[in-house]
């Protein structure tokens, strides 16, 4: 079995080296590679033996970050069969809903979402086989390291795996109704990884994810390429500063991944001054643009450098990498093309711009997904004639071939006929030193179509006023992109990944955003 079977491999090679640290229990649980093997095989033999799982059949986890997730993710691996991750955040009858769409024989969940299950279990007769990770579970659910302990300890393989079989489904956002499930192949994680491991990694990494396992952020960026690689993984239950902080010290870690909102955090927590990063060789952000006032504060204050990048589930993730000698004079960009992928800018007409100007971002390489599972029209829409996926982003390339978010098409909005980028302006307002946080949108107006809205918070200590910021944006600007309302919050609704959910903003609850 030449792919699927990572830990499998791995274990040839370093069985006793430490893989994975569980942050998230009481106390922390550490696994050397050998012994997450072992645990993935016991899993994977009650799954085909007690549950008849076989190639191709669906698992979906609602659960917290833990070994469990990493369990189940490598033990599909073994089996080809597929894992779907739910968001936790979303309500039961939306869970329902992607349940009911990609049809997973056996759920595996948190005890903290054990409510939602009794739920899910009551409107749905898809699910065969439940099991809690911590508690007692709904009736006729068993204990995930019950089953672990019971199951017989052999090794599992499916000789007929290829590289083009699915070993996950992510779901990603879409402009209306339930998400899409990209599919995670076996090929998309191995190109993956080779990128990731010319531009980022080495043998002896280090990291701390705090990034949910359902999301491409979790799983893809650094916890899967690394675990290939033979590095060490420390999980954390969910994102918390004043932990991350003390576990970056603890284990040494060497990089670091997180959004723009994580980075703000860990610089606002009350251990941030006392905090001993010098071990990381790169902190990388990606999700949004990180704000240059970040990026001179880590580097002031703590030594530390920045990767900004920027992936997708569709594609990679890894798809562009800024070197952190970069990360001030390209200040704002996303970076150069990762070594295997094919990036251009181009028209309306899908014909390629030249330096300079803005236009659609799209993709080709081999880490691209394999289409959205059970949709084929909408897979087929994303990628033109020459195989190019259309990632519906707004961008430039500079003459360098260093690239430029400029915004997503759907977050652009036109006031009296001028287009205008929201993340231009929250760049802007990043760089005033009282904020902490932001996000701009376009909301309607019956004279200009459409006029912007910032919405802001204020460093703890800091006084800042409407009048004050109105002239900072006014002295980088120009007039026609000064948001015409400036609303300040003690917080700001962030998703589960760490990213600021612009549509709550306006009116739509968290767990609607979360579905579109």
């Amino acid at each position: 079995m030449y792919i699927g079977d990572y830990l499998g491999r791995r274990t040839l090679y370093t069985p006793d080296n430490l893989a994975v640290v569980d942050a998230g229990k009481v106390p922390y649980r550490s696994f050397t590679y050998s012994e997450l093997n072992n645990r993935a095989n016991r899993l994977a033999n009650w799954l085909r033996d007690g549950a008849g799982i076989r190639k191709g059949d669906r698992l979906a986890m609602l659960a917290h970050n833990g070994v469990e997730f990493l369990d189940t993710f490598f033990a599909c691996g073994k089996l080809g069969a597929i894992l779907t991750g739910l968001n936790w955040r979303l309500h039961w009858r939306e869970l329902v809903h992607l349940i009911e769409k990609t049809a997973p024989r056996v759920l595996i969940y948190s005890d903290d979402f054990k409510p939602i299950v009794e739920q899910i279990s009551q409107h749905t007769s898809v699910v065969e086989h439940w099991l809690h990770i911590e508690g007692t579970g709904i009736p006729n659910s068993r204990y995930f390291e019950k089953v672990l302990m019971d199951s017989v300890l052999r090794p599992v393989t499916t000789e007929d795996l290829t590289e083009e079989d699915i070993v996950a489904l992510i779901f990603t956002g879409g402009t209306t109704g339930l998400p899409k499930a990209a599919q995670i192949s076996h090929r998309m994680i191995a190109w993956n990884t080779l990128n990731t491991i010319i531009h980022d990694l080495q043998h002896n990494d280090i990291t701390v994810n705090t990034l949910p396992l359902f999301h491409t952020g979790g799983l893809l960026v650094y916890t899967t390429p690394l675990l290939i690689l033979g590095g060490t993984v420390v999980l954390t239950r969910r994102f918390d500063a004043d932990q991350v902080l003390a576990l970056l010290d603890e284990y040494a870690a060497t990089i670091f991944v997180g959004v723009p909102t994580m980075y703000q955090m860990l610089t606002s927590s009350p251990h941030w001054e006392r905090a001993d990063l010098s071990t990381l060789r790169f902190c990388t952000s990606g999700g949004a643009s990180l704000p240059a006032t970040l990026v001179e504060q880590f580097k002031r204050e703590k030594g530390v450098v920045f990767k900004q990048g920027f992936g997708m589930s569709e594609f990679g993730p890894g798809v562009f990498a800024l070197a952190p000698e970069d990360a001030i004079s390209k200040a704002g960009s996303i970076g150069r093309p990762n070594f295997f992928v094919d990036a251009r800018i181009v028209d309306e007409h899908n014909h390629p711009l030249p330096p300079g100007q803005i236009g659609e971002l799209v993709l080709r390489g081999p880490s691209r997904s394999s289409g959205y599972f059970n949709e084929p029209e909408a897979s087929a829409e994303t990628l033109d004639a020459e195989g190019y996926f259309h990632t519906g982003d707004l961008a430039m390339a500079d003459d360098e071939s260093y690239f430029y978010i400029v915004d997503r098409k759907k977050d652009m909005y036109i006031s009296g006929g001028e287009n205008i980028y929201p993340t231009e302006i929250e760049q802007t307002i990043y760089r005033h030193p009282a904020v902490e946080m932001c996000a701009v949108v376009g909301i309607p107006d019956e004279k200009w179509g459409e006029v912007g809205k910032a919405f802001v918070v204020v460093k703890s200590g800091q006084v800042l006023t409407e009048d004050a910021l109105r002239q900072h944006i006014q002295f980088h600007l120009a007039g026609y992109k000064v948001p015409r309302f400036i609303e300040f919050r003690d917080q700001l609704p962030v998703s589960a990944a760490g990213k600021i959910l612009k549509r709550a903003l306006v009116g739509d609850s968290p767990e609607e955003v979360e579905l579109q």
